[in-house]
């Protein structure tokens, strides 16, 4: 089954074009540590889901290019052809010559309007290439304009026209100390908006992926490309082939809906976050070795202490006692910094997978009362290493790792609002206030679900 993945606005081609490429390299490198037989079988895997292929043999990613100024998607095609190993298809773009103006309201309430036949028959035209479709990938930022105000409204579409298909938001979120001085209005604007109509929110937080590349990569002068390429290995180790299940020699069909299946047991509760273990640059990587276990243990800390990298975590936080009463609303041993999970699916990929020990992800301390570790956590192996790791795993987790990113950006976009700052230009493109108050209301809520855990 294929995945059609649409690419919004500069960051979303920007990072798509990373995912493609790195989809690409990985399916095609000879490090795979497996069988031949095995290769090739991961190599087809992958090409359906993500790749067609033209007369000439020439694969062609499965994508639609969306941008209000061009510059970006003529950057983009240019070096997906450069590559001379895959292509993007020759009318699968739409671009403008003007953008939105990191105006969320210009995005949505015009361009989106303005443009919407065009976007959706090029989507559709993409669909019906695919001998089956497993959903739609819509990637995207939160911050600017175009990603954000027609990301919204064509998401919007996709869940009116596709409404069996399952749709997945791949979202960058700000930094805290972005440079766009409306982001949080945008991006408040923009979740309240996905949480009515996508399936699952992938959100990927620029602060912590300029970390990685920080402290894991060793990168001194840290560009846009360093953190695409950060997040492209991110999304690789989610969105490549795995068994179907343990002991099966062949690939899960359907990759977006075994995740929000797995992932999303509530309409509430739709937020995922990714964390990969190891991450290091490859010279560093030259002098270590992995086990299982270590990578395990470190990665299962990530998560209950909210890390986003092997980087400080916190050793002393402990899942509260499991079989004790409760005292009052919270556990007396409940840690003020655990992070109680919904759902976790751990997809391990590389040497000895089959002995790789995930027991302790099946603590029922690490998960809500009203969803046991039997529904709450999975996982996925292949013998096949990716990128350039023997072991690695990655964690896809459904938990409050983002509730605090969200509770400061409705916080802080309340503050702006509560003062009427810069809402003239937002209502000046037909929004009124009342859509603002709808999206506090909406995340005000999102946030006290996942908080009440």
């Amino acid at each position: 089954m294929s995945i059609v993945t649409v690419q919004l606005g500069q960051c979303g081609n920007q990072i798509g074009f990373e995912v493609f490429d790195a989809l690409f390299r990985d399916s095609h490198c000879s490090q795979g540590l497996c069988s031949k037989r095995e290769n090739e079988a991961y190599q087809a895997s992958c090409k359906e889901r993500f790749f067609r292929e033209e007369e000439n043999g020439v694969p062609v990613a499965r994508a639609v290019l969306v941008d209000m100024e061009p510059k970006v998607i003529n950057q983009t095609l240019a070096k997906a052809a450069q590559s001379g190993q895959w292509k993007y298809g020759q009318h699968a773009c739409f671009c403008q010559k003007q953008g939105s103006g990191n105006n969320w309201a210009y995005g949505y309430s015009v361009h989106g309007p303005k443009h919407e036949e065009s976007v959706m028959n090029l989507i559709q035209k993409e669909v019906e290439k695919c001998d089956s479709l497993s959903g739609l990938f819509i990637m995207m930022s939160m911050a600017g304009g175009t990603g954000s105000g027609l990301g919204a409204f064509i998401t919007q579409k996709l869940q009116d026209q596709y409404s069996s298909s399952l749709k997945m938001n791949q979202i960058i979120w700000p930094y805290g100390t972005g440079e766009v001085i409306v982001q949080n209005y945008n991006s408040v604007l923009t979740l309240s908006r996905l949480y009515r109509s996508s399936d699952a929110l992938l959100i990927h937080e620029n602060d912590a992926v300029h970390k990685i590349c920080a402290t894991r990569m060793n990168i001194k002068q840290i560009s846009f490309r360093d953190l695409n390429r950060v997040l492209a290995h991110q999304l690789g180790s989610v969105l490549q082939p795995t068994y179907s299940e343990d002991g099966s020699s062949h690939y899960r069909r359907s990759p977006l809906g075994d995740l929000v299946e797995h992932l999303v047991p509530h309409p509430e509760f739709k937020m995922l976050g990714v964390r990969n273990i190891p991450q290091m640059s490859a010279n560093s990587l030259a002098f270590s070795t992995f086990t299982w276990a270590g990578l395990l243990k470190h990665l299962r800390q990530m998560l209950i202490s909210s890390a986003k990298m092997e980087e400080g975590i916190d050793w002393q936080v402990r899942p509260p006692l499991s079989g004790l009463p409760p005292l009052g609303k919270m556990s007396v041993h409940k840690e003020l910094n655990f992070n109680t999970s919904i759902a976790n699916l751990v997809i391990l990929r590389g040497k000895e997978v089959q002995s790789a020990d995930v027991e302790g992800f099946k603590d029922p301390a690490l998960y809500t009362p009203w969803l046991g570790p039997a529904h709450a956590f999975s996982v996925w192996r292949t013998q096949r290493a990716f990128d350039k790791y023997e072991k690695s795993a990655a964690l896809v987790s459904n938990s409050q790792l983002l509730v605090r990113p969200l509770d400061t950006i409705v916080g802080k976009a309340w503050n702006m609002f509560a003062s009427k700052a810069y809402i003239h230009q937002y209502t000046r493109f037909g929004m009124e206030e009342e859509d603002f108050l709808d999206s506090f209301t909406l995340l005000e809520q999102v946030v006290a679900s996942y908080s009440n855990l």
